[in-house]
């Protein structure tokens, strides 16, 4: 472990908070990072005080003033530089992950992926901001739109991607112009270090330090004072429902921009004539992957009671069959939850879901050994179960049984989260009326595939409490930017537009 700490440049550890370069010795408190497969300390670090805040936002609009003016592919060219060196140590890092957030190995290694495609992507966007032509009603006069820097953004991430959900936000908003300051996960508070090393690195080298800030605090006083800064046009906030409405609301009041991914309550509806070889394999991984911890875990099973009891019946050998163990080890497919706390939740939300009249199938406990090791869970339920409406982040799978499609897709739309959706079905019409306006009502909508793993190239975020933000590929880079339209007058008279006559009387 020290011998991948040394690599990343993590040898002195006494400070989170970064401007143009470490700032030594700051003044908030220490916090201290722990293994969640051992409950053993990785390190400890510093965090910002209110002054070190300041100076890190001063810094970051300072820098602004000169990025935006750089040509975009000019921008696009150090990140390209950043993706290169991620490559370099994506397996130091990847472990790093793996460490601090409990992820197993190969996730790990796909978050720090997701890093490297968001540059790759970012890249080719910074010859692509396009605006647009726009036919005029004016004779000689020509209408269009360009696309400018917002300035500063903040940007706010969650423990369960500790590193690649900042590239989402901070791959894009470079090539756009803007400046950056990150607060991570109080949690994973190393991978986010290691990152900003690698980054000042390479802005630096460039000539262009400050541009990607950091600034770690023990508890949610960073990401209060960004919400509530005027000097931060957008903040882009992923996390739980509810810390995404105390920043929206905060941000709101001062008439800024947020950009929120927050809660998942993700189902899957397995119709009688899906490959049940398929989802089984798509539902083990969507339920269980990332030990429950995603904002895309799959929480609810739809299954037609045609083939609800066979199916239940391979669910629970495939949970049976699951190594669960240090997330470092080859073969491990469950890692542990991150925190002590996250286990109580788990087994509270259980013993809440039996009160209430569901059955556990499986699991529903912890493993009593060193780290926040549980038993992956499944319970039979009901939807009108007011657990069943709740995100709990761990590995229980509700199971429900349906008999229409209709009556599929109500229960699954009950909910008030709106992120990610599925359906298994060889059949178009059923696909076709999961993807239609009167079906699935998350952001993403998928067909034979699970609620997880979202490829970059698409637009990433969802509906009603999720937040409705949206991240990664596609427009989503329009959030980090603002429109103007402009309209040039090229002939000798002023025509108005809508037919309005203004005449001024001669002199």
């Amino acid at each position: 472990m020290h011998d991948v700490l040394n690599r990343l440049g993590l040898q002195s550890l006494n400070s989170g908070v970064c401007s143009s370069s470490w700032i030594s010795n700051p003044s908030g408190g220490e916090i201290v990072s722990y293994n969640p497969a051992t409950s053993e300390p990785l390190a400890s670090v510093m965090t910002a005080s209110r002054a070190d805040y300041d100076r890190v936002i001063e810094q970051a609009t300072s820098v602004f003033r000169s990025w935006r003016n750089i040509p975009a592919p000019a921008r696009g060219e150090v990140i390209r530089q950043l993706g290169i060196a991620l490559r370099e140590k994506k397996d130091d890092l990847g472990l790093l992950v793996t460490l601090e957030a409990g992820k197993v190995l190969s996730e790990g290694r796909g978050e720090v992926q997701e890093m490297i495609d968001m540059c790759d992507f970012a890249v080719g966007l910074s010859r692509q901001l396009h605006g647009l032509t726009i036919a005029t009603e004016r004779s000689q006069h020509r209408m269009f739109e360009q696309w400018h820097p917002l300035g500063a953004i903040g940007i706010i991430t969650a423990f369960n991607f500790p590193v690649a959900v900042w590239a989402w936000n901070a791959a894009l908003a470079a090539v756009c112009g803007d400046t950056m300051i990150w607060k991570p996960s109080p949690v994973t508070p190393l991978t986010a270090i290691a990152v900003q090393h690698i980054v000042n690195e390479v802005f630096t080298r460039n000539g262009f330090p400050g541009i990607c800030q950091l600034c770690l605090s023990d508890g949610p006083c960073v990401g209060e004072w960004m919400a509530a800064d005027p000097r931060l046009p957008l903040i882009s906030a992923t996390g739980s429902c509810k810390m995404g409405r105390s920043v929206g609301e905060t941000v709101a009041r001062r008439l800024g921009r947020s950009l929120l991914e927050l809660g998942g309550n993700n189902g899957i509806i397995l119709t009688e004539s899906a490959d049940l070889d398929l989802a089984l394999r798509a539902v083990c991984f969507a339920a269980v992957g990332t030990t429950g911890q995603r904002c895309t875990t799959q929480r609810r099973l739809f299954l037609h009671t045609s083939i609800a009891d066979r199916f239940i019946e391979r669910l629970i050998r495939a949970y049976r069959s699951m190594k669960i163990g240090n997330p470092w080890e080859s073969g491990v497919l469950l890692g542990p939850l991150i925190n002590s706390a996250a286990v109580d939740r788990m087994l509270a939300a259980v013993q809440t879901a039996t009160d209430s009249g569901g059955e556990v199938l499986y699991g529903g406990r912890r493993i009593e050994r060193p780290g926040h090791f549980v038993e992956p869970t499944i319970i039979r339920a009901r939807s009108e179960m007011p657990i069943v409406h709740e995100e709990t982040f761990a590995p229980i799978l509700y199971v429900m049984t349906y008999r229409s499609l209709d009556e599929a897709i109500e229960q699954h739309n009950s909910v008030s989260q709106g992120l990610s959706s599925s359906i298994f079905t060889d059949r178009l019409t059923e696909s076709e009326r999961f993807l239609s306006a009167s079906g699935s009502d998350c952001g993403i909508a998928n067909v034979n595939i699970g609620t997880s793993g979202a490829e970059i190239g698409g637009a990433f975020g969802g509906e009603k409490e999720t937040g409705g933000g949206r991240e990664a590929g596609s427009d989503a880079w329009k959030a980090y930017m603002r429109r103007q339209t402009c309209t040039i007058n090229g002939g000798g008279t002023l025509p108005l537009a809508q037919g309005v006559e203004f005449d001024l009387p001669e002199a």
